[in-house]
């Protein structure tokens, strides 16, 4: 064989389409690397989500924290132990009360993340609700909502805050009411986006054709397929909840003592941070890491709920 035929035949060799088997083996290990890939990228952003509520849930009943509300007016703005002048009684210090901040630290994350997770449902609620309303009967009902959302999200949150404790006062209800407010306008937009696309897939119009009702089509076919964006929106609004909070609370209009919340706690050492810089620093570290992991958590789950990147 001449040195063209031989490089000829490996050039059909390397060509040739390999057979029907082995290029199904090779699409399935090729779609299950960024499956497992989206999997990994879930768990280890929930980990230590996990972890920091299972530590601020069990931590105050193990005794080996200071009671929060306990005053020390003879030892206030104490150090952090690590800087000079710091004790190891204090970790991270007090506050200008003489209050441990780390007690208060672990209190407050409690009613931080129980305001995250029910402000993240009661506006995930009546959001999902709308916008599966408005993209699966489209039509006139579905230019009311939409008008609606635009009028929502057009009006600054702090706005509609400001109306509602006014008139109302602060408390934890009037909290979760204020949520609702601000947060269902977004929900219901990409619900209803989702919706829409769902109403026009082949499964619904079978079951159309074949004379399933409308609301048993919406019930058990139309919402379970929008579970996995329902959850992720419900995510990233337990971060929304939680900056919301802190934002209303630095302005005092939050939560009030003797409620401890990591907002309030940065609204009060505003006042002492060129003092005492750790009294305002770690309740704003804790807030930033927390409302970073679930926003990153809650991109995760939509592109793992993404249907366009699961066939890929």
């Amino acid at each position: 064989m001449s040195q063209f035929d031989a490089s000829a035949t490996a050039s059909a060799v390397e060509l040739a389409p390999a057979p029907p088997g082995r290029r199904r083996a090779t699409r399935r290990a090729g779609g299950d690397r960024p499956r497992r890939a989206r999997r990994t990228s879930v768990f280890w952003l929930s980990a230590p989500l996990i972890l920091i509520a299972v530590t601020v849930v069990v931590l105050p009943w193990t005794g080996l924290l200071h009671d929060p509300h306990q005053q020390d007016l003879g030892n206030p703005l104490a150090p952090p132990a690590v800087l000079s002048g710091g004790e190891w009684s204090h970790p991270l210090g007090t506050d200008k009360l003489g209050q441990d901040v780390l007690a208060r630290l672990v209190e407050g994350g409690r009613l931080t993340l129980l305001i995250g997770l029910v402000g993240a449902l009661v506006a995930i609620g009546p959001g999902t609700l709308v916008g599966v309303l408005a993209g699966y009967c489209r039509g006139w009902v579905d230019v009311v909502v939409s008008r609606v959302i635009d009028a929502q999200l057009a009006l600054p949150f702090i706005l509609i805050a400001l109306a509602v404790i006014a008139s109302q006062g602060s408390s934890l209800p009037i909290l979760f009411l204020v949520l609702a407010l601000t947060g269902w306008a977004p929900c219901a937009r990409v619900t209803r986006s989702v919706a829409m696309t769902v109403r026009e897939r082949q499964f619904v119009l079978g079951l159309r054709a074949a004379g399933a009702s409308e609301v048993r089509i919406v019930l058990r076919h139309v919402v379970p397929n929008l579970a996995g964006t329902i959850v992720a929106l419900g995510t990233l609004q337990v971060g929304t909840a939680i900056l919301v909070e802190s934002a209303l609370s630095f302005l005092g209009l939050g939560i009030v003592p003797p409620d401890i919340s990591w907002g309030a706690m940065l609204a009060s050492g505003q006042d002492v941070l060129s003092r005492a810089w750790w009294v305002a620093a770690f309740p704003g570290l804790a807030i930033t890491v927390v409302v970073l992991l679930v926003n990153l958590l809650g991109d995760a789950l939509l592109t793992h709920h993404d249907p366009r990147k699961r066939r890929r």
